[in-house]
């Protein structure tokens, strides 16, 4: 990619205002750290899914632009930190021995046994399924663990420095909290040297000279302990607020139900005297119903459903879109972003560059799109499948290597990925859908007029003159919405109520196959 820094430097997609954000943030030079440091956060006690997807998605795409702009001469980092020092709050319900993890409530995730018993804790084994995660999409990344940073003492500076400020730190959080809770806060989160459980406990004394606290336990003993070394950890807030201070972060994103959490770490890590990271609040994901997608409740749909269906390319480009905006994540809106994709790249081949830095395959791919394009987009392979009806990829690639001279599975690996997708999709979406409406009297003369013009049409070889064509029908029995004898095809030949271009679908097809399948519908013989 050679695109001008003048252009980079006029684009207005939001990856790019992003980015600018942090160049502006540390003045255009090399921070004192010798890097630029973009960070996203995971919490080891479920396993990754498809907003920790989104999340590193999106900061790598900011952190790729922020590199163009400034045309690779500012180090860049991106720490996927772990909050595993967390106290493992409650058993999940999808792992195995969960009466053996009873015993671990309380603990740092790090020192719960592995219920998998492939690992030391259980926070290493999610861990490890988060770089795994991670790999298996290339992201460039450095992984970080909470317990690390506190047991080595990469964090006792910083937390010598909150410990300094434990009354302004108090003054920021209690405002926040419940009347009951708030009796008994303390940022600061003792680890029992007698259980080794996280505790939740009010602090009876704070001593600056020799950094520690004084914590009364439930049974009322008073009992002294360093805040260094991994003898306390933070309360969530002021240890997002830390984290930025201790690592001194340039950038960090998070969801909108977080934004709360966000105003206050800022105001924590402003008493500390760091700057808090430049961020971006995205909206959160809504199911079919416009309903929240959470976890507990199941509604949502997970990165492996969408991998089972499409590219990640199509996923990425699904992250890219109106980070800002609410959109329904559910399988409907797969084949569409799949073909909004292919339709991306395709018009990058031709576009000048201060188009090329608002196409968003240039952010899915860093400034190096590759030739990704189809010659069939997914809705008309879906459509072939459906009117098909096989789940065998050589009987759809008997029709593609009609319509698309020499294309072959070994030839075109990409166009055979999607035919293996468009399978899928349509085997478990389409097939159990599908409903033919029988024509009525008065449709019936239209589709012999079709019928009679296809035809006339067998050597045609242009998806526009058949689509002319198509309309032209539709015109002859004056329909005052053309949408509405389109509809009627799509209910008729294919059994749905949407459906593709008849012009490239029945070319696709094959001319002569949708003349035998209009007989089909005028004897009234479709499945």
């Amino acid at each position: 990619m050679n695109i001008p820094i003048e252009i980079l430097n006029d684009a207005k997609s939001w990856v790019y205002v992003e980015a600018k954000k942090v160049i502006k943030r540390i003045g255009g030079k090399t921070p004192e750290k010798g890097y630029v440091l973009f960070e996203t956060g995971y919490g080891p006690s479920g396993l990754p899914h498809i907003g920790t997807f989104g999340e590193v998605c999106r900061t790598t795409m900011v952190m790729k632009a922020f590199e163009q702009l400034t045309e690779g001469k500012i180090p860049t980092k991106l720490i996927c930190f772990s909050d595993d020092m967390d106290g493992f709050r409650k058993v999940p319900e999808n792992v195995p021995n969960r009466d053996e993890l009873e015993k671990y409530l309380n603990k740092p995730l790090t020192k719960v046994t592995d219920p998998f018993g492939c690992c030391e804790s259980f926070g290493q084994h999610n861990n490890k399924l988060l770089c795994k995660f991670l790999d298996d999409f290339n992201f460039e990344y450095e992984f970080a663990s909470s317990t690390e940073y506190y047991t080595s003492g990469k964090f006792d500076e910083a937390l010598i420095k909150l410990l300094n400020n434990y009354e302004k730190v108090q003054n920021i959080m209690l405002p926040t909290l419940g009347e009951e809770r708030a009796k008994t806060y303390s940022p600061f989160l003792p680890v029992c040297p007698e259980t080794g459980k996280v505790l939740q406990v009010p602090v009876t004394k704070v001593d600056t000279t020799n950094n520690t606290i004084t914590y009364r336990r439930d049974d009322g003993e008073e009992v002294e302990t360093k805040i260094t070394g991994g003898a306390c950890k933070l309360q969530w807030k002021p240890d997002w607020a830390l984290r930025w201070y201790a690592l001194d972060v340039d950038y960090e994103m998070c969801g909108k139900d977080l934004k709360p959490s966000v105003d206050v770490s800022e105001k924590i890590i402003r008493v500390l005297g760091g700057k808090p990271p430049e961020n971006l609040v995205y909206e959160l994901f809504l199911d079919e119903q416009g309903s929240k997608i959470s976890k507990s409740k199941g509604n949502g749909l997970s990165i492996k459903d969408w991998l089972k269906y499409a590219p990640q390319e199509s996923l990425s480009l699904f992250m890219y879109q109106k980070p800002k905006t609410a959109k329904k994540l559910y399988f409907d809106v797969i084949p569409k972003t799949m073909d909004e994709y292919l339709t991306w790249v395709e018009k990058y081949k031709t576009q000048e560059d201060k188009q090329k830095v608002e196409n968003p395959a240039h952010h899915i791919h860093g400034g190096n799109v590759p030739d990704n394009s189809s010659p069939i987009s997914f809705a008309l392979l879906l459509n072939l499948a459906s009117v098909a009806n096989s789940s065998d990829p050589k009987v759809l690639w008997a029709f593609i290597s009609k319509y698309s001279s020499g294309a072959t599975p070994e030839k075109s690996p990409k166009l055979a990925q999607m035919v293996e997708y468009a399978i899928r999709y349509y085997q478990d979406f389409i097939k159990t859908k599908k409903q033919y409406r029988p024509m009525s009297d008065a449709e019936r003369p239209q589709f012999e007029l079709l019928k009679d013009t296809l035809k006339q049409m067998t050597d045609c070889k242009d998806p526009s003159e058949m689509q002319t064509a198509v309309f032209s029908v539709g015109k002859e029995f004056k329909y005052e919405k053309l949408g509405d004898w389109f509809s009627a095809i799509y209910q008729v030949l294919l059994g749905q109520n949407q459906g593709p271009r008849m012009g490239s679908f029945i070319l696709l097809y094959g001319v002569k196959e949708t003349i035998n399948l209009i007989d089909k519908a005028l004897n009234n013989e479709m499945d």
